[in-house]
């Protein structure tokens, strides 16, 4: 998640994206939603097993590490032609069904319909917040054991009840968890079990939005966590400080007020003239779950654990698969080589075809450099 226009202009000047919008998943020009194929959806974990492993169903929510996809929507691959303004490998579903528990995504306002664009809708288009929800609903239902956490980034300031009309759409409302307090951080959340045995599985934050009693279980991100700084350009560049929200004066003051803390650990590439993009490059080592190397994410998850006196909660981590980044989550939940019921993913990068990615990338430069002068004229400072 960010708040920048130096990532905006990235995405923008991405040579895997296009002119027009890449509706993922789809084909040919213009808008088009994805088919809720989900063919991952169907692998089931243990049914002793809480989020794979049963040492952590009697664990309390707060109380476990969970492993997030940041920007999960947006994706490089053949779909999107392999652009560079994507932050994954693979979809959401194929996250969960590998282990990750924390689903992270923009939403915007698309001629009224809630989309999950990257930066803007004319760039990178992940398709309705309804299909996604309706994917990730379908993989709950095959998988009664899992508890996941969705974290959204309003960047349209959409009312509760704007989201709250798509996730009953969705038929995920069903699953939503209304925690004791709506209104500010708490000390101890249910056990994974409880979650469970009352099928309130989903937890919901929205970055950021009014609470409404008609849709209790849309959380306000910053009533309930704080976050480490993102936009990191440089691996030595990790660090446990609390960069959000600015209410929260420490991390420390934040865990002992019932905060939960996340790490954001993905890093930038500066191509010059403001523009970034997601460091591929520095990505094995990045999410490596070492904890003697600079910038690896297993360091950096140390790190905080000792300055915080805890584990963080969440992580969010880009190319999850590569890593693999959910060993570092089972090192901190200490359940490594214990967890069950996961589907093997490639732990490589995907990459398009030398030839024909060379082709796309010097058709496509000069109508990205004319829509990245535009979003320059307009001044836009959008959400990330």
């Amino acid at each position: 998640m960010r708040l920048s226009f130096s990532a905006a202009s990235a995405a923008l000047f991405s040579f895997g994206g296009l002119v027009q919008a890449i509706p993922q998943g789809g084909s040919g020009g213009g808008f088009q939603e994805r088919a809720a194929t989900v063919p991952q959806a169907a692998v089931s974990t243990s049914t002793v097993a809480c989020n794979n492993s049963p040492e952590l169903c009697n664990r309390n929510y707060n109380n476990i590490t969970h492993m997030g996809a940041h920007d999960v929507a947006f994706l490089r691959d053949s779909s999107t032609s392999y652009s560079t303004a994507g932050n994954q490998f693979y979809n959401a579903t194929e996250a969960l069904s590998a282990g990750l528990r924390l689903l992270q995504a923009q939403v915007h306002n698309s001629n009224g319909t809630l989309e999950l664009c990257h930066t803007t809708c004319a760039l990178l288009d992940g398709g309705s917040l309804l299909t996604w929800l309706s994917e990730i609903k379908y993989w709950m239902d095959n998988n009664p054991y899992e508890v996941v956490t969705l974290l959204l980034v309003n960047s349209d300031d959409e009312s509760a009840a704007t989201f709250g009309t798509v996730f009953n759409s969705s038929g995920i409302s069903e699953y939503g968890y209304t925690p004791t307090s709506t209104t500010g951080p708490i000390s101890t959340w249910p056990t994974l079990q409880t979650l469970i045995d009352a099928n309130t599985r989903l937890i919901t934050f929205i970055a950021a939005i009014t609470y409404d009693s008609s849709y209790p279980f849309l959380l306000d991100e910053w009533d309930y966590m704080f976050e480490t700084a993102y936009g990191v350009s440089s691996l030595s560049g990790f660090n446990c400080t609390l960069d959000r929200p600015l209410t929260v004066s420490s991390a420390e003051v934040g865990i002992e007020s019932g905060y939960m803390g996340l790490l954001n650990h993905f890093a930038d590439t500066d191509e010059g003239f403001s523009i970034s993009i997601p460091d591929i490059s520095d990505i094995e080592t990045t999410n490596s779950p070492a904890t003697n190397t600079t910038g690896a994410l297993g360091t950096h998850g140390e790190l905080c654990n000792s300055e915080w006196g805890t584990k963080p909660t969440f992580i969010l981590v880009d190319f999850w698969n590569v890593g693999p980044s959910i060993d570092t989550a089972d090192i901190l939940n200490g359940i490594s080589g214990q967890a069950s019921g996961r589907t093997n993913v490639s732990t490589a990068e995907l990459s398009a075809s030398s030839s024909a990615a060379e082709r796309r990338e010097a058709k496509s430069c000069v109508g990205m450099v004319v829509v990245a002068m535009a979003v320059v004229a307009m001044g836009n400072f959008l959400v990330l």
